[in-house]
């Protein structure tokens, strides 16, 4: 999952992608935060993302429901679902 990831925050795909144009600029934030948070990890990446999550709900105030509607919407674009 991590190659994954850094290719597409590498490709710039998340920046780029409908998903993430169609966010308000609080939650434009909070998702580049949360990727920056996560992008050396070198071994849990699953922990370490839902850490992320869980410091950015409380730093931007953003509900994790919301984090986690733009996430899976996000993947199914990318992968064309």
């Amino acid at each position: 999952m991590k190659n994954k990831l850094s290719n597409i925050i590498k490709d710039n795909k998340v920046i780029d992608s409908k998903s993430y144009n169609e966010l308000s600029p609080k939650m434009k934030k909070a998702i580049k935060e949360i990727y920056k948070l996560i992008e050396n990890e070198q071994k849990n990446i699953l922990t370490k993302f839902d850490e992320a999550i869980e410091k950015i709900i409380v730093s931007y105030n953003i509900n994790k429901e919301d984090i986690h509607k733009y996430f899976d919407k996000e993947i199914n674009e990318q992968l064309g679902v």
